[in-house]
Formats: C-alpha cells, structure tokens, sequence
C-alpha cells in the first residue's frame, strides 16, 4: 500500500473515532466498497456490534450534509425484515457516516464467487429481496444499487442493506457537482445492474429501475454472470441501452420457463 494512502486512511479513522467518542468504539476496517470505508464498531450505551460507512471523499465533494440527513432520514424509517435499517447519521469533517446493525453472514456476492446457486435457492433469495423492494417502493424509497454486494445472507434469509444511500447522495449533490459528475463520467449505481434511464442519466429514476437491477442479479445467481459483461463500464452501460441479453435457458437447462421469463 502506498504510505501517503495509509496514513490518510489512519487519520480519517482516527478522526471518525473522535467524533463517534462516547458513542461507539471502532473495532476494525472492512473491506469497503467504492462509495465508502466501511468499519465495524461497538455501541458503546447497548453493547453490541453495528457498522459504520463513511462516504468517500470523491462522493462526498460538493455534498451537502444537511441534505444527506434529510434524505437518510427518509431511509431510516424503513423498518421490514428483509431490509437492514439505518440506526444513526453524522458527519466528521463533513465526511457523510451512517450506522447499520452488524449482520452475522455473508454477502451474496461472496457466496456467489462459489457458482450458480441452486434453483431453490435463487428462488428464496428473490422473493426475500422483492418483499423489502416491495415494502420500500409502497413508501416512494427506490434503493438505485441493487446488486450481490448490497444483499447480506443470513440465518436462512436475504437482507438488503445501503437502501437509499445512493438517492442521498444523489439529492444532496449541489447542481454544480452534479454537472461535473456528469461530464466525468461517473455515476451513483452500478454498470452491470443499471436499467437503461439510469445509465442514460435519466434524474426521474423510480421503482422499476429496482425491478430491472432485481432482474439482472437474478440472472447473475441462476448463470454466475450478469446479463451484461465487458471490459469497461462504458461498454457495459452501451449493452444495457442498445443489446438483448442471452435467454437465460440457454446457459443453464435447468431453470424453469417461468422463472427464466421473469
């Protein structure tokens, strides 16, 4: 690792765990994602384990807080099963951070680096994903990152975490990012699963550019790939605006034809 990286990762960490003081106790680092650090910390009053995702940098330029708040806000009162809820947010040094319970399990996109997971068991993972969609999109929250990453496997059960982070970020950009976002060519979402308004840039995304993505992951579990793969995002955004995906039967004999149509 670069030596200047390492040392700005340990002031950010140290810095975080000023402003979290006698609140919660950083314990470790996960691996993050590229929207955030992601670190697994003790609530200090309760006792048990939570985690906290502190935004990029790079994200965080030209964010406005208070904006942010307001829409996490929108996020934390999702509270359904199959969706881990968002317990607390702040900033430190004007870095966005939010906590999340700790989820005993793994990542279903972990799980997945094993194969193409069995029929039955695809067919559960959608249905627990579509009841927390369904629950969120009857309250106007779309999620805008559905992927293996985002979905957590635990005790029998599928779990989606980070729901609306990626519209928090999104709404609290000031117009002037926004467009430099644009121009640069990077987005809030993730190539291989983004519905064609989405990549497009469309700003009046809703509920079915989830549907798109819950479909493209379920493609993914059924054929161990997305629908969609090349060497660049921008490649992989082409084939989502202009390309038909192989029928899924065509790689895997087993799914049924209702499944496989979905």
């Amino acid at each position: 690792m670069d030596p200047s990286h390492e040392r700005s990762g340990q002031a950010l960490r140290d810095q975080l765990q000023r402003t979290l003081s006698g609140s919660y106790t950083l314990e470790r680092e996960l691996g993050g994602g590229g929207m955030s650090r992601v670190f697994v910390a003790e609530e200090t009053r309760l006792r048990r384990r939570v985690v906290i995702k502190v935004l990029s940098p790079e994200l965080a330029q030209g964010i406005s807080v208070e904006r942010f708040e307001r829409e996490i806000q929108l996020a934390a009162s999702l509270q359904q099963a199959n969706i881990v809820p968002v317990l607390s947010a702040g900033d430190t040094n004007g870095l966005p951070f939010f906590a999340m319970p700790f989820v005993e399990g793994e990542s279903l996109r972990h799980h997945l680096a094993r194969g193409p997971l069995p029929i039955a068991e695809v067919i559960s993972v959608l249905r627990d994903v579509s009841r927390a969609l369904s629950y969120a999109h009857g309250r106007g929250i779309v999620h805008r990152d559905i992927k293996p990453d985002n979905v957590l496997l635990s005790a029998g059960a599928a779990v989606v975490t980070d729901f609306g982070i990626a519209k928090a970020i999104s709404a609290a950009r000031t117009q002037a990012d926004s467009a430099g976002l644009t121009q640069t060519g990077t987005s809030i979402g993730t190539p291989a699963y983004m519905a064609p308004e989405q990549a497009a840039g469309d700003p009046n995304v809703d509920h079915r550019a989830d549907i798109y993505a819950l479909g493209c992951m379920g493609y993914e579990l059924l054929a161990g790939q997305p629908p969609f793969t090349g060497q660049t995002a921008q490649r992989v955004i082409a084939a989502q605006l202009t390309e038909a995906p192989r029928p899924i039967g065509d790689l895997r004999a087993d799914v049924p034809p209702a499944l496989g149509a979905m």
